[in-house]
Order: structure tokens, then C-alpha cells, then sequence
């Protein structure tokens, strides 16, 4: 699978740019306001595990592993009424093929600043991530 639309599957068989990143991150935004989780899941390799707060909450568990229980936990997004992502910045370590994403979420009137780590394989799928989570009503 693609990990992003406007870049060529192919091109990923080498390390991902600054420039890349940043389109991965921008997609990413999108794909999250429409709740698409079928395409965010997409970005991830098979085993990759992903860590969040929120999934210790819900499931009683950090720590989600693959894509198929990534789209089980994922797809509680579309339970939310309103529902946007704004992103803030980019940081992009080249060395290490990672990833911070800074961004906003408004979900159901409650605000947040939020960062969300990734870290990409040479194909341009996120092996690993890590989502955490400020202050509401930043």
C-alpha cells in the first residue's frame, strides 16, 4: 500500500526527506478531519505498535500492535461529533527517520495541544509511534 498519495510507493526504497515528512504530516492532518481510518491505518507497517494514553484508557492497555487492532481502536473516532485536527509543525530528524507531529485537536468542544511521535521504515511506513497529550483548553 501507498503510505502517501502524492508520493510514489517506489520512491520510498530509500530514506523519506524533510520535504516528505512534512507532506506525510499534512496528510495525515486530513485523513484524521475526515476520519478516514482505513487510509490512516494504511500508513502503518503490519506489526507496527503504536502507544497512547488513551488506548491504556479505553482498553486497559497502552500499547495497540498491527493494523488490524490499530483500525478497531481508530475507528472509535467516528463515535465523535465534531471532530478537527489543526497542525502547528513539523520535526524531522533525518538520521534517525523520525517524526513529531505538533497539532491541535478540537473534538467534541474540548481543545488540546497534542504531539505525536513516528518513526518510518525505508518503505515509508511508520514502524512505531507514540501520541501525547497537553492541557485541555490551550
Amino acid at each position: 500500500m501507498q503510505w502517501m498519495r502524492s508520493i510514489p510507493l517506489a520512491s520510498l526504497e530509500r530514506e523519506m526527506t524533510r520535504e516528505e515528512a512534512e507532506t506525510h504530516a499534512e496528510e495525515w492532518i486530513s485523513d484524521w478531519c475526515a476520519r478516514d481510518i482505513g487510509r490512516i491505518v494504511s500508513h502503518y507497517a503490519e506489526d507496527a505498535r503504536f502507544v497512547s494514553p488513551v488506548a491504556a484508557r479505553r482498553t486497559g492497555n497502552p500499547l495497540v500492535v498491527g493494523r488490524e487492532a490499530l483500525l478497531d481502536y481508530w475507528s472509535g473516532a467516528r463515535g465523535y461529533g465534531s471532530f478537527r485536527f489543526t497542525l502547528e509543525r513539523v520535526l524531522w530528524d533525518d538520521a534517525k527517520q523520525e517524526m513529531a507531529v505538533v497539532y491541535t485537536r478540537d473534538i467534541d468542544g474540548r481543545r488540546d495541544r497534542a504531539c505525536e511521535l513516528f518513526r518510518f521504515d525505508e518503505h515509508g511506513c511508520v514502524v512505531a509511534g507514540e501520541a501525547m497529550y497537553g492541557a485541555e483548553g490551550v
